[in-house]
């Protein structure tokens, strides 16, 4: 919109037109119950893979790469174990210390080379991402050829709470439909002035433990676990949070900015963790504080995977 108003020097509004919508007469929470016999009917499903090489990396390999190839199969160059279990296991790479207890010490050296091709592989164009089959099957593979045995288990973990500072907060307008979403443009959008804000979102009659809810998708790489609010503030609220994502905030080596870098010593690019964010903009912080929590524990893995 201010590129367009900007360069172009056009504008876009907003008027009232005549256009077909979709409207919901009547939709039900809950889905009716599966047949009895779901399970019989329901064609088998195999998760894992049809073929696969898996076999150390050459040791001068110091750099990993993960990808699909088409066909939905699976291809790893110098891999490390960590990055593997963690894809495997659907645990943000970011988080793999605090939710994985037991790693032997080469998980971070030992590098792997992993060629898979599923049963049903074909010259498709190969899917945007790893999807949850792709990761079952990745470990189902590693399970077999590392002969890796885990579980879960609830242990005292820090997780971060939702707390009050000194709240700036706007009452909600209660004709507004509660939502909380990443806003396109808005009046004086702050990313204007600061295009290293270049997350704003924009929430809608909420309360704050359902802000909590969403910090956690919002930005997994700063969040192991779900945060929970403890700001003892009740009511619907409206606001907007501007920040730059953990990505954008990475050092040339590539390490993220920790946690709640920022809260005292402003960065000089005008970078905003999510945490400076929410204590300078909504007068809120973020706190580390102990809960029980499931994670995973390794009780065996090989170095070495059993031969092709």
């Amino acid at each position: 919109f201010t590129a367009i108003d900007q360069q172009l020097g056009l504008k876009l509004t907003l008027e009232k037109a005549p256009a077909t919508v979709v409207v919901i007469d009547q939709v039900n929470e809950k889905p009716t119950d599966n047949a009895s016999d779901i399970a019989e009917q329901l064609p088998h499903r195999e998760l894992q893979f049809e073929v696969a090489s898996v076999r150390p990396s050459n040791p001068d390999q110091h750099d990993g790469s993960m990808g699909i190839t088409p066909g939905d199969g699976l291809e790893a160059r110098g891999e490390t174990m960590r990055n593997l279990f963690a894809t495997a296991w659907d645990i943000h790479w970011d988080h793999v210390d605090e939710m994985i207890l037991g790693a032997p010490k080469w998980f971070d050296t030992a590098r792997f080379e992993i060629l898979a091709k599923p049963p049903s592989a074909t010259n498709a164009s190969p899917p945007p991402r790893i999807d949850d089959d792709l990761r079952l099957m990745l470990r189902a593979l590693l399970i077999d050829r590392f002969k890796i045995k885990t579980h879960y288990e609830d242990r005292l973990v820090d997780a971060y709470t939702l707390v009050a500072a000194k709240p700036r907060l706007k009452k909600a307008d209660p004709a507004n439909r509660a939502n909380c979403k990443e806003a396109h443009t808005v009046e004086n959008d702050p990313r204007d002035l600061n295009p290293r804000l270049s997350r704003l979102l924009a929430c809608q009659n909420i309360t704050l433990a359902q802000f909590a809810e969403q910090l956690l998708a919002l930005s997994p790489n700063d969040f192991a676990y779900s945060v929970i609010d403890a700001t003892g503030i009740a009511g619907r609220w409206d606001f907007t949070l501007s920040f730059t994502p953990t990505g954008d905030r990475r050092n040339p080596g590539g390490a993220a900015a920790q946690p709640g870098e920022g809260t005292t010593a402003p960065d000089p690019s005008g970078a905003m963790s999510i945490f400076e964010a929410i204590n300078k903009q909504l007068g809120l912080k973020l706190e580390l504080h102990k809960r029980r929590l499931p994670v995973l524990v390794i009780d065996h893995i090989e170095e070495k995977p059993t031969e092709n």
